[in-house]
């Protein structure tokens, strides 16, 4: 099958370099894109002779590479906006939320799943990370299954990671013994995710990361461990790194060092690695963070939400970190909006100098390009030749966008819409058409995800009779 996208208002092809210049965007008008099977085959301002099976008359929308959302919890969609919550900051905000996420079934964390990708899909997301270290004892075992059956019902480009947490309550960690697990169950299940559904290959749509969840909640031998396993199978690796200042005094307390002093002691400070968060790094960290070709997943929303702090993004940017975007869990943010998270992004950069302040085009590419780097993918992230064809198209005529189409690009981050994307293909197919998500049930689906919240909310609250976390 073939797709034609012809005299486009705008496209951004993206520069692969972020040092390369202020050209970010590399954008055309007018032109075409054509795609053939899977693959973008040509893309630029001259027309195109040609035929294809499909064609997209995109003369009045913009045209960027899929959106690539580097970090998120999925299960979180089930714990949005809980009362008890709504002001806390992290290490609080956890603790409560472990004793509600302990009673989450197999089921919802598949239709908690849906509900994420649905989201994601629908703000412009064609490839998502999801970083799952909850395993409740009374679940089934397939949890991270569960997700990837998700995922390949929605159609969009999935990295799931086999996330952990091993130090318990008793251990002098923060989550309950009953949604932690055993080093050899860890391990185990980690060998058997990535026999089962990894794909090296270029175009994969799922390809297996490992994530141990903090440094206060895994061990330094499950930490060394999985990097090594990264290592012999040429894995990417995920933690949140430098988060707060309470994980940074837990770490000097605890291994007397700071957080990405320990995570080097660990072997995890290389260019398989990629961090969410990453706030409290300093400029000797983050120099040799660059040198070592980290990525990072900037979560400005979640950030905000829970009072963590402002990354030094651009810093990064200059150092060569590679930085992407994540949305993070919806119980840190309450959306998984991507299109809004670079607005986040944009926006809470301009609280700082001058100098440190990012642009439309920075959080474009990062959007873009700096989270395909930062999942270690070279397939995605741009409108070239060669490339996965992973792309999404707005429209202009809408009423967010009135009287801002001097820049119809950064249009996109300053006028952003809620209201969905109007294309979004990914790996040749068209999965979300005139801003509906194809063979998906919307309605139905919520119906069935908020149940299951409301269950969830109401056994956690015979547990914390103390704390009302509904109104």
């Amino acid at each position: 099958m073939s797709i034609l996208i012809k005299n486009p208002r705008l496209t951004c092809r993206m520069k692969r370099d972020w040092k390369d210049g202020s050209d970010l965007l590399d954008a055309f008008s007018g032109g075409h894109i054509y795609i053939e099977g899977n693959q973008i085959v040509s893309a630029g301002p001259e027309p195109f002779a040609g035929h294809a099976n499909t064609v997209i008359d995109a003369s009045r929308m913009v045209v960027l590479p899929g959106l690539v959302n580097t970090h998120h919890h999925f299960f979180q969609t089930l714990t949005r906006n809980v009362v008890a919550t709504q002001n806390s900051e992290l290490f609080d905000w956890l603790i409560t939320h472990y004793e509600i996420w302990r009673g989450i079934s197999g089921e919802a964390f598949y239709v908690s799943a849906k509900t994420a990708l649905a989201e994601l899909l629908k703000s412009g997301c064609t490839t998502s990370s999801d970083h799952l270290y909850l395993f409740p004892r009374q679940a089934e075992d397939i949890l991270i299954d569960r997700e990837i059956e998700a995922a390949r019902e929605l159609g969009i480009r999935f990295q799931p990671t086999r996330g952990s947490m091993s130090m318990s309550q008793k251990d002098g960690g923060l989550p309950p013994d009953d949604v932690t697990q055993t080093e050899q169950e860890i391990l185990e299940d980690t060998l058997r995710l990535i026999k089962t559904y990894h794909d090296p290959s270029p175009g994969a749509m799922i390809r297996v990361a490992l994530a141990p969840c903090s440094p206060f909640s895994v061990t330094r031998d499950l930490m060394q461990e999985t990097a090594k396993i990264g290592r012999e199978y040429n894995l990417q690796i995920h933690t949140h790194l430098a988060e707060t200042k309470d994980e940074e005094n837990f770490c000097m307390e605890n291994f007397g060092q700071r957080p990405f002093d320990y995570m080097e002691s660990l072997n995890w400070i290389d260019s398989h690695a990629w961090f969410a968060h990453s706030i409290y790094l300093n400029e000797d960290e983050i120099r040799r963070g660059g040198k070592a070709g980290i990525g990072v997943a900037h979560c400005p929303s979640s950030n905000m939400r829970l009072s963590s702090g402002i990354a030094h993004i651009k810093e990064m940017l200059k150092a060569g970190i590679n930085v992407g975007i994540g949305v993070d869990g919806s119980a840190s943010n309450d959306s998984s909006n991507m299109l809004m998270e670079l607005r986040q992004a944009m926006l809470l950069s301009r609280l700082r100098e001058p100098e440190f302040r990012l642009t439309a085009g920075d959080v474009l590419w990062m959007g873009t390009v700096g989270g395909a780097k930062a999942l270690g993918r070279e397939d995605i992230g741009q409108i070239l030749p060669g490339k996965c064809a992973d792309l999404i198209m707005v429209s202009m005529d809408r009423l967010e966008y009135a009287g801002a189409q001097h820049d119809p690009a950064a249009a996109l981050v300053f006028n952003v819409t809620m209201e969905p994307v109007d294309y979004s293909i990914v790996n040749g197919k068209i999965v979300v058409e005139k801003g509906a998500i194809k063979g998906f049930d919307e309605h139905s689906h919520i119906a069935s995800h908020q149940n299951l919240s409301d269950q969830l909310v109401a056994k956690a609250q015979d547990i914390l009779p103390y704390k009302k976390l509904t109104r």
